[in-house]
């Protein structure tokens, strides 16, 4: 439950079919994240799907948001964090990190007008190219981001280090 809200949000769900302009009654923003988002955060992510290891420590969350705080995102219906896109940028390239809508509103827009919304930030800033990873077993989700301009890579391999 999302401060008390979660019984509302099915509601929700049936009087949006997709989001193409405003609902009545349903007042969608999208803002930069912040630290007191982070429980919200935290209950998304694990709905996703994603591993909460030591990068998702509240700690290290903070830091991010410090560190990109206009490109750290969420989309809120009626004050309540439903998806989030976070994007890193180091001057010329963008990543994205943790981006993910509610399961429930998932298919309705929201995470579209997260990702245009960040899309445009990063233009904004000259970002280049932007990148970012999909698990192997989330591969559902490459038809949306192949629908929204990216190509899918065959010729990389990821490698990271936990320091």
């Amino acid at each position: 439950m999302i401060d008390g809200v979660s019984k509302k949000l099915p509601g929700i769900c049936e009087q949006i079919p997709r989001i193409q302009g405003p609902v009545p009654g349903v007042h969608r923003k999208i803002k930069s994240l912040q630290s007191s988002d982070y429980p919200a955060l935290i209950e998304i992510w694990k709905e996703a799907g994603f591993k909460i290891g030591k990068s998702e420590e509240k700690e290290e969350v903070e830091k991010f948001l410090q560190t990109n705080p206009n490109t750290s995102l969420g989309i809120y219906i009626n004050d309540t964090l439903i998806g989030c896109i976070l994007g890193g940028y180091d001057g010329r390239r963008g990543l994205i990190h943790h981006f993910a809508v509610r399961k429930e509103l998932q298919g309705k827009g929201f995470g579209k007008a997260l990702l245009n919304q960040l899309m445009a930030i990063f233009k904004e800033n000259g970002v280049v190219k932007v990148s970012f990873w999909v698990k192997k077993d989330n591969t559902q989700v490459i038809p949306f981001y192949e629908r929204n301009g990216f190509i899918l890579r065959d010729d990389l391999i990821t490698m990271s280090k936990e320091l």
